[in-house]
Protein backbone atom coordinates (compact mmCIF):
# COMPACT_ATOMS: atom_id res chain seq x y z
CA UNK A 1 0.00 0.00 0.00
CA UNK A 2 1.03 3.61 -0.40
CA UNK A 3 2.61 5.53 2.43
CA UNK A 4 0.14 6.41 5.21
CA UNK A 5 -1.59 9.72 4.72
CA UNK A 6 -4.94 11.31 5.42
CA UNK A 7 -5.82 14.44 3.49
CA UNK A 8 -8.82 16.72 3.17
CA UNK A 9 -9.71 18.18 -0.19
CA UNK A 10 -11.29 21.49 -1.03
CA UNK A 11 -15.03 21.62 -0.27
CA UNK A 12 -15.66 22.43 -3.92
CA UNK A 13 -13.39 20.14 -5.93
CA UNK A 14 -12.24 16.54 -5.51
CA UNK A 15 -8.54 15.97 -4.81
CA UNK A 16 -7.48 13.32 -7.31
CA UNK A 17 -3.73 12.92 -7.76
CA UNK A 18 -3.90 9.85 -9.97
CA UNK A 19 -2.35 9.41 -13.42
CA UNK A 20 -4.83 9.60 -16.29
CA UNK A 21 -6.69 8.16 -18.04
CA UNK A 22 -8.71 6.56 -15.26
CA UNK A 23 -10.30 3.14 -15.58
CA UNK A 24 -13.52 3.03 -13.54
CA UNK A 25 -15.37 -0.15 -12.57
CA UNK A 26 -18.69 -0.22 -10.69
CA UNK A 27 -21.62 -2.53 -10.13
CA UNK A 28 -23.66 -1.66 -7.03
CA UNK A 29 -25.82 1.46 -7.01
CA UNK A 30 -24.48 3.01 -3.81
CA UNK A 31 -20.84 3.10 -4.78
CA UNK A 32 -21.57 3.96 -8.40
CA UNK A 33 -23.72 6.97 -7.56
CA UNK A 34 -21.20 8.31 -5.06
CA UNK A 35 -18.18 7.74 -7.30
CA UNK A 36 -19.79 9.03 -10.50
CA UNK A 37 -20.96 12.21 -8.74
CA UNK A 38 -17.40 12.84 -7.61
CA UNK A 39 -15.93 12.07 -11.01
CA UNK A 40 -18.47 14.30 -12.73
CA UNK A 41 -17.17 17.17 -10.61
CA UNK A 42 -13.69 16.29 -11.88
CA UNK A 43 -14.80 16.49 -15.51
CA UNK A 44 -15.99 12.97 -16.31
CA UNK A 45 -16.77 11.28 -18.62
CA UNK A 46 -13.82 12.89 -20.44
CA UNK A 47 -10.70 10.83 -19.79
CA UNK A 48 -12.65 7.93 -18.26
CA UNK A 49 -12.40 4.32 -19.43
CA UNK A 50 -15.45 2.87 -17.69
CA UNK A 51 -16.85 -0.62 -17.27
CA UNK A 52 -20.33 -0.56 -15.71
CA UNK A 53 -22.68 -3.45 -14.95
CA UNK A 54 -25.86 -4.01 -12.96
CA UNK A 55 -27.37 -0.93 -11.24
CA UNK A 56 -24.17 1.02 -11.99
CA UNK A 57 -24.91 0.83 -15.70
CA UNK A 58 -28.21 2.65 -15.15
CA UNK A 59 -26.44 5.21 -12.96
CA UNK A 60 -23.90 5.86 -15.72
CA UNK A 61 -26.58 6.22 -18.40
CA UNK A 62 -28.66 8.58 -16.27
CA UNK A 63 -25.66 10.80 -15.62
CA UNK A 64 -23.67 10.58 -18.86
CA UNK A 65 -26.20 9.34 -21.42
CA UNK A 66 -24.63 7.39 -24.26
CA UNK A 67 -21.01 8.14 -23.30
CA UNK A 68 -19.08 5.06 -24.48
CA UNK A 69 -18.27 2.19 -22.16
CA UNK A 70 -15.69 -0.59 -22.27
CA UNK A 71 -17.00 -4.07 -23.03
CA UNK A 72 -14.85 -5.73 -20.33
CA UNK A 73 -12.58 -4.98 -17.40
CA UNK A 74 -9.54 -5.81 -19.54
CA UNK A 75 -10.61 -3.30 -22.17
CA UNK A 76 -11.23 -0.62 -19.52
CA UNK A 77 -7.77 -1.12 -18.03
CA UNK A 78 -5.96 -1.17 -21.38
CA UNK A 79 -3.99 2.07 -21.54
CA UNK A 80 -5.25 3.30 -18.15
CA UNK A 81 -3.01 5.16 -15.72
CA UNK A 82 -5.00 4.28 -12.58
CA UNK A 83 -8.06 2.25 -11.57
CA UNK A 84 -11.03 3.51 -9.52
CA UNK A 85 -13.80 1.28 -8.20
CA UNK A 86 -16.80 1.14 -5.95
CA UNK A 87 -16.89 -1.35 -3.08
CA UNK A 88 -20.16 -3.20 -3.58
CA UNK A 89 -21.04 -6.67 -2.31
CA UNK A 90 -23.35 -8.00 -5.05
CA UNK A 91 -20.64 -9.20 -7.48
CA UNK A 92 -16.86 -9.56 -7.72
CA UNK A 93 -16.53 -7.04 -10.57
CA UNK A 94 -14.95 -4.30 -8.47
CA UNK A 95 -12.77 -6.80 -6.58
CA UNK A 96 -11.64 -8.27 -9.91
CA UNK A 97 -10.78 -4.79 -11.19
CA UNK A 98 -8.54 -4.16 -8.16
CA UNK A 99 -6.90 -7.57 -8.55
CA UNK A 100 -6.32 -6.91 -12.25
CA UNK A 101 -4.85 -3.50 -11.45
CA UNK A 102 -2.40 -5.10 -9.03
CA UNK A 103 -1.43 -7.69 -11.63
CA UNK A 104 -0.78 -4.97 -14.20
CA UNK A 105 1.08 -2.72 -11.78
CA UNK A 106 -1.56 0.04 -11.87
CA UNK A 107 -2.44 2.09 -8.77
CA UNK A 108 -5.98 1.43 -7.55
CA UNK A 109 -8.41 3.51 -5.53
CA UNK A 110 -11.71 2.40 -3.99
CA UNK A 111 -14.55 4.54 -2.66
CA UNK A 112 -16.40 3.42 0.49
CA UNK A 113 -19.98 4.60 0.10
CA UNK A 114 -21.57 3.59 3.41
CA UNK A 115 -20.56 2.98 7.03
CA UNK A 116 -20.63 -0.81 7.36
CA UNK A 117 -18.64 -3.95 6.49
CA UNK A 118 -15.58 -2.07 5.29
CA UNK A 119 -13.01 -4.87 5.63
CA UNK A 120 -15.28 -7.51 4.09
CA UNK A 121 -15.71 -5.47 0.92
CA UNK A 122 -12.16 -6.21 -0.15
CA UNK A 123 -12.29 -10.00 0.20
CA UNK A 124 -13.74 -12.55 -2.22
CA UNK A 125 -13.32 -16.33 -1.92
CA UNK A 126 -10.65 -15.87 0.72
CA UNK A 127 -8.60 -13.43 -1.38
CA UNK A 128 -8.12 -9.93 0.04
CA UNK A 129 -7.11 -7.17 -2.36
CA UNK A 130 -6.76 -3.77 -0.73
CA UNK A 131 -6.45 -0.71 -2.96
CA UNK A 132 -3.51 1.68 -2.80
CA UNK A 133 -5.84 4.50 -1.79
CA UNK A 134 -9.26 4.56 -0.10
CA UNK A 135 -11.75 7.41 -0.45
CA UNK A 136 -14.50 8.30 2.03
CA UNK A 137 -16.91 11.21 1.93
CA UNK A 138 -17.65 12.15 5.55
CA UNK A 139 -16.01 12.32 8.96
CA UNK A 140 -17.84 9.28 10.37
CA UNK A 141 -16.67 7.09 7.49
CA UNK A 142 -13.13 8.40 7.91
CA UNK A 143 -13.15 7.46 11.60
CA UNK A 144 -14.37 3.94 10.85
CA UNK A 145 -11.87 3.49 8.02
CA UNK A 146 -9.00 4.59 10.27
CA UNK A 147 -9.96 1.88 12.75
CA UNK A 148 -10.35 -0.85 10.13
CA UNK A 149 -7.35 0.04 7.93
CA UNK A 150 -4.58 1.34 10.18
CA UNK A 151 -1.78 2.88 8.15
CA UNK A 152 -3.82 3.02 4.94
CA UNK A 153 -3.76 5.96 2.54
CA UNK A 154 -7.19 7.47 3.33
CA UNK A 155 -8.62 10.46 1.49
CA UNK A 156 -11.62 12.52 2.55
CA UNK A 157 -13.39 13.68 -0.59
CA UNK A 158 -16.38 16.05 -0.90
CA UNK A 159 -19.75 14.30 -0.82
CA UNK A 160 -21.05 15.50 -4.18
CA UNK A 161 -23.76 12.87 -4.20
CA UNK A 162 -25.20 14.23 -0.96
CA UNK A 163 -25.04 17.75 -2.33
CA UNK A 164 -26.93 16.66 -5.43
CA UNK A 165 -29.53 14.72 -3.47
CA UNK A 166 -30.31 17.65 -1.17
CA UNK A 167 -30.85 20.03 -4.08
CA UNK A 168 -34.52 20.47 -4.81
CA UNK A 169 -35.88 18.73 -1.70
CA UNK A 170 -38.83 20.82 -0.59
CA UNK A 171 -39.36 22.03 2.96
CA UNK A 172 -40.92 19.38 5.18
CA UNK A 173 -43.79 21.72 6.04
CA UNK A 174 -44.93 21.57 2.41
CA UNK A 175 -45.15 17.76 2.41
CA UNK A 176 -48.41 15.82 2.91
CA UNK A 177 -48.80 13.58 6.01
CA UNK A 178 -46.79 10.76 4.45
CA UNK A 179 -44.08 8.44 5.78
CA UNK A 180 -41.53 7.18 3.25
CA UNK A 181 -40.16 3.72 4.03
CA UNK A 182 -36.74 3.18 2.43
CA UNK A 183 -36.34 -0.52 1.66
CA UNK A 184 -33.10 -2.47 1.35
CA UNK A 185 -32.09 -6.14 1.39
CA UNK A 186 -31.03 -7.22 4.87
CA UNK A 187 -29.09 -10.27 3.56
CA UNK A 188 -29.87 -12.09 6.83
CA UNK A 189 -32.87 -13.84 8.38
CA UNK A 190 -31.55 -13.52 11.96
CA UNK A 191 -32.32 -17.20 12.51
CA UNK A 192 -36.05 -16.84 11.86
CA UNK A 193 -36.42 -18.19 8.32
CA UNK A 194 -37.83 -14.96 6.87
CA UNK A 195 -35.81 -12.29 5.05
CA UNK A 196 -34.74 -9.58 7.47
CA UNK A 197 -36.21 -6.76 5.40
CA UNK A 198 -39.68 -8.31 5.79
CA UNK A 199 -39.15 -8.84 9.51
CA UNK A 200 -38.31 -5.15 9.81
CA UNK A 201 -41.45 -4.24 7.86
CA UNK A 202 -43.59 -6.44 10.11
CA UNK A 203 -42.02 -4.89 13.21
CA UNK A 204 -42.63 -1.42 11.79
CA UNK A 205 -46.30 -2.26 11.21
CA UNK A 206 -46.63 -3.70 14.72
CA UNK A 207 -45.40 -0.40 16.19
CA UNK A 208 -47.80 1.76 14.19
CA UNK A 209 -48.52 4.59 14.73
CA UNK A 210 -44.97 5.74 15.33
CA UNK A 211 -44.20 8.48 17.87
CA UNK A 212 -45.39 11.79 16.51
CA UNK A 213 -46.90 10.27 13.36
CA UNK A 214 -50.71 10.34 13.00
CA UNK A 215 -52.38 6.94 12.64
CA UNK A 216 -53.97 7.97 9.33
CA UNK A 217 -50.65 8.98 7.73
CA UNK A 218 -49.95 7.36 4.38
CA UNK A 219 -47.00 4.96 4.13
CA UNK A 220 -45.09 4.80 0.84
CA UNK A 221 -42.57 1.99 0.35
CA UNK A 222 -39.57 2.81 -1.86
CA UNK A 223 -37.81 -0.36 -3.09
CA UNK A 224 -34.03 -0.55 -3.23
CA UNK A 225 -32.45 -0.42 -6.73
CA UNK A 226 -31.42 -4.07 -6.33
CA UNK A 227 -34.93 -5.26 -5.44
CA UNK A 228 -36.72 -7.25 -8.17
CA UNK A 229 -40.07 -5.89 -9.41
CA UNK A 230 -43.04 -6.95 -7.32
CA UNK A 231 -40.96 -8.03 -4.32
CA UNK A 232 -43.12 -6.09 -1.84
CA UNK A 233 -46.48 -6.14 -3.63
CA UNK A 234 -47.81 -9.01 -1.51
CA UNK A 235 -46.83 -7.30 1.73
CA UNK A 236 -48.55 -4.09 0.69
CA UNK A 237 -51.73 -5.92 -0.33
CA UNK A 238 -51.83 -7.80 2.98
CA UNK A 239 -51.88 -4.66 5.13
CA UNK A 240 -55.14 -3.75 6.81
CA UNK A 241 -54.03 -1.27 9.49
CA UNK A 242 -51.84 0.87 7.26
CA UNK A 243 -52.59 3.06 4.26
CA UNK A 244 -49.77 1.78 2.07
CA UNK A 245 -48.52 2.20 -1.48
CA UNK A 246 -45.37 1.49 -3.49
CA UNK A 247 -43.23 4.36 -4.72
CA UNK A 248 -43.31 4.69 -8.49
CA UNK A 249 -39.58 5.36 -8.71
CA UNK A 250 -37.87 8.53 -9.78
CA UNK A 251 -35.31 10.68 -7.99
CA UNK A 252 -34.88 10.31 -4.25
CA UNK A 253 -35.38 14.05 -3.79
CA UNK A 254 -38.90 13.77 -5.17
CA UNK A 255 -39.75 10.92 -2.81
CA UNK A 256 -38.33 12.83 0.17
CA UNK A 257 -40.12 16.02 -0.88
CA UNK A 258 -43.40 14.13 -0.59
CA UNK A 259 -42.81 12.89 2.96
CA UNK A 260 -42.62 14.36 6.46
CA UNK A 261 -41.27 11.20 8.07
CA UNK A 262 -38.84 8.53 6.87
CA UNK A 263 -38.15 4.98 8.06
CA UNK A 264 -35.73 2.21 7.18
CA UNK A 265 -33.05 -0.16 8.44
CA UNK A 266 -29.57 1.05 7.45
CA UNK A 267 -30.08 2.77 4.11
CA UNK A 268 -27.79 5.56 2.97
CA UNK A 269 -30.92 7.44 1.98
CA UNK A 270 -31.88 7.65 5.67
CA UNK A 271 -28.82 9.87 6.16
CA UNK A 272 -29.94 12.04 3.25
CA UNK A 273 -33.36 12.32 4.91
CA UNK A 274 -31.74 13.44 8.17
CA UNK A 275 -29.78 16.10 6.31
CA UNK A 276 -33.03 17.22 4.66
CA UNK A 277 -34.65 17.82 8.05
CA UNK A 278 -36.95 14.80 8.10
CA UNK A 279 -37.74 12.79 11.23
CA UNK A 280 -36.11 9.40 10.63
CA UNK A 281 -37.03 6.09 12.30
CA UNK A 282 -34.91 2.95 12.43
CA UNK A 283 -37.05 -0.17 12.00
CA UNK A 284 -34.64 -3.01 12.82
CA UNK A 285 -36.47 -5.30 15.27
CA UNK A 286 -35.11 -5.97 18.78
CA UNK A 287 -33.77 -9.42 17.81
CA UNK A 288 -31.69 -8.02 14.92
CA UNK A 289 -28.17 -6.57 15.27
CA UNK A 290 -28.06 -2.91 16.23
CA UNK A 291 -28.25 -0.35 13.45
CA UNK A 292 -24.72 0.51 12.31
CA UNK A 293 -25.44 3.96 10.93
CA UNK A 294 -23.26 6.25 13.07
CA UNK A 295 -25.30 9.43 12.55
CA UNK A 296 -27.09 10.74 15.63
CA UNK A 297 -30.73 11.70 15.30
CA UNK A 298 -32.24 8.42 14.08
CA UNK A 299 -35.13 7.30 16.32
CA UNK A 300 -34.80 3.53 16.72
CA UNK A 301 -38.15 1.94 17.34
CA UNK A 302 -36.84 -0.63 19.81
CA UNK A 303 -35.64 2.31 21.95
CA UNK A 304 -38.70 4.51 21.43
Amino acid sequence: MASPMTSCSSPDLPAIDLPRPWAVACHDAGGANALLALLAAAGAPVGIRAFMAGPALSAWQQRFGVAPLAASLDEALDGAGAVLTGTGWATSIEHDARALARKRGLPSTALLDHWVNYAQRFTRDGQTVLPDQIWVTDAQALRIARDEFPGADLRLQPDFQMQEQLQGIRDMRAAPPTLLYLLEPARDDWGRGRPGEFQALDYFASRWPLPGVPANARVVLRPHPSDPPGKYSGWVEAQTGLVTALDAGGPLREALSGARWVAGCESHAMVVALAAGRTVFGTLPPWAPRCRLPQPGIIHLWDA
